[in-house]
């Protein structure tokens, strides 16, 4: 056998996927009657970039055979999105050890000053001052709920951001908080405080519809464990906010979410709803989700503040899973500090996500800064927008220590075979039972395309991307090593792909503003008019495993210096 350098797919997913002489995709899986001979072989190679002689065609064939009809089998078990692998990843490295951390967030800003009397002043407020405002008795969960159902009820349907507003349980949740306050019972930084929860996370009798038209009319029977902690902390849902269909994009069973900033062009996402309505002040702060960009990518575009933790950290049971080794929940607010709360609650493990596990979370906002090793890429900011490089500067006077970094030269984008196996995997019925048409988004780099794409992946191939990935977790852990946080443009040299695949936090937090057009959500201009749009922009910052703390407190320092956090979309401002 003869082996070729560009090997990238195989003839695995043609013969147990859907293809020569296998198993039609449009027929959930029932076998062709034409059997396997060498002449179909021969035509596959060209999948695998691969040469095998006729002796070899000939000898695998009845090998073949048996495979495709395991794979048959395979396909008839009944496997429910909750079904986990049981091979799990675990991002952290033998022979490390990992710094213990007690449960706290300790030095937010003393005086929130008193509360404004203009509706909008309060809802665009951060969680931290709401908070506060509600332990001084100048607000009520009650009133603050009412103000954002009343924005929901006035904007929400331009922004196409909720799928559910549960008005009757925010209300309820609400009056319950306040009484409790009455009592002397508070339990904790999020009594009261209201918040929107991305829609493929469920609660009890609620819709939770993965923003696909196939599961629009799906109710969840169980609450997941991210939003179990919520309620116990005293937060108040508002309702589900919008994902693109399954965890993919901005596009949904009923329309586009749209950037508060520019409605003319989408949210990006898929943590869609989540950006757009926080953005826009209609929740004091959302729950997104994150496999490979959902977090960082419309907190870019909407101008929030997105923190993708540690893989494992946060449990996600009850979630939808998209991608077993790569799924993460985390929040987004208009305020750093804000996600050091949300965090601090829903942090921890839980025996329905086997991939989670207990590590402690602390973060101080008093720290002094000074000396902290921050490495950056110079290649990275020498055609950098000036956002990036107003952080850069702006960490400069903080008194960090700049340390400039270098990575490894890797074809990195081949561990996205992971990804695109595992989501087909996911949603296999789709593909094989030919549902896959009913998802509204049918381009190229849409779900569709990528599942059926996958059924022609290599296994070997597959096995291969995960040790790359181990090397890279290698070469973060050793970067790591000489520095406690990098930073550097959300997209710059492959970072948010590696950070995704090594488990590494990373925070995108509004840097500033430039002038697009309206984009495509691939950031292409959408139309030839020339039109410009004064929109946010982000810079990203990331951590140690388990090190959320530290740029939290690095990126809380910087949004105060760059003094841009503030500013509101006016297309929505009141």
């Amino acid at each position: 056998m003869t082996g070729s350098n560009n090997t990238r797919r195989t003839v695995l997913g043609l013969l147990a996927g859907a293809g020569v002489g296998g198993i039609a995709a449009s027929a959930a899986g029932a076998r062709q009657q034409t059997p396997v001979n060498s002449e179909m072989l021969s035509g596959a190679e060209r999948l695998m970039g691969v040469s095998y002689t006729p002796s070899e065609r000939e000898q695998m064939l009845n090998g073949i055979e048996a495979w495709m009809s395991r794979a048959e089998r395979l396909r008839a078990v009944e496997k429910p999105n909750e079904l986990a692998p049981a091979l799990t990843f675990d991002p952290r490295l033998p022979g490390k050890t990992y710094r213990a951390q007690d449960n706290f967030v300790t030095g937010l800003p003393i005086n929130a000053g008193p509360a404004p009397s203009d509706p909008a002043d309060i809802a665009f407020a951060p969680s931290w001052k709401h908070a506060a405002w509600m332990a001084s008795g100048e607000l009520t969960s009650v009133q603050l709920t009412d103000i954002y159902l009343d924005r929901i009820a006035r904007h929400g349907e331009a922004l196409e951001c909720f799928v559910t507003v549960t008005a009757d349980l925010a209300r309820r949740q609400a009056a319950q908080m306040d009484a409790e306050r009455a009592r002397g019972q508070v339990r904790g930084p999020l009594h009261g405080v209201p918040y929107a929860l991305k829609d493929i996370i469920d609660v009890a009798d609620i819709r939770a519809t993965w923003g696909a038209t196939l599961y629009q009319d799906r109710v969840a029977e169980e609450t997941a464990v991210v939003a179990k902690r919520l309620e116990e902390a005293g937060a108040v849902l508002l309702g589900k906010a919008t994902s693109g269909a399954l965890a993919y994009g901005d596009i949904w069973f009923d329309g586009v979410t749209r950037n508060p900033f520019n409605p003319n062009e989408g949210s990006s996402g898929s943590s869609a709803g989540p950006a757009s309505a926080t953005a826009a002040a209609l929740c004091s702060f959302a729950i997104g989700t994150e496999t490979l960009g959902s977090i960082v990518s419309p907190s870019h575009r909407c101008g929030t503040t997105g923190l993708r933790p540690t893989f494992g950290r946060v449990a996600r049971t009850g979630a939808m899973a998209l991608c077993w080794s790569l799924d993460k929940i985390g929040p987004i607010v208009r305020s750093t500090p804000d996600a050091a709360l949300v965090l601090g609650v829903i942090n921890g493990g839980d025996a329905g996500d086997a991939s989670s596990f207990d590590h402690g979370f602390e973060a101080d906002f008093s720290r002094d800064l000074s000396g902290l090793r921050l490495g950056y890429n110079p290649t990275w900011f020498e055609e950098a927008a000036d956002p990036d490089r107003a952080a850069l500067e702006a960490a400069r006077a903080l008194g960090v220590e700049l340390v400039p970094v270098e990575f490894e030269e890797q074809p990195w984008d081949a561990m996205l075979i992971q990804l695109e196996c595992e989501a087909a995997a996911a949603f296999e019925t789709m593909t094989l039972e030919d549902l896959d048409d009913q998802l509204r988004w049918q381009v190229d780099a849409a779900w569709p395309n990528t599942f059926r794409r996958a059924r022609f992946a290599s296994a070997v191939d597959m096995v291969n991307a995960d040790r790359l990935r181990r090397k890279a977790m290698t070469m973060m852990a050793e970067t790591f090593e000489g520095i406690d946080a990098m930073i550097g443009p959300n997209f710059a040299g492959g970072m948010l792909l590696i950070t995704n695949y090594t488990g590494h936090p990373q925070l995108a937090f509004r840097s500033g503003f430039v002038d697009q057009p309206t984009r495509t959500i691939f950031g292409a201009p959408a139309d030839e008019s020339g039109d410009t749009f004064s929109v946010p922009y982000a810079t990203s910052l990331w951590a140690p495993l388990f090190d959320e703390g530290v740029i939290l407190a690095l990126g809380a320092q910087i949004e105060a210096r760059l003094g841009v956090a503030d500013t509101r979309p006016q297309a929505f401002a009141e």
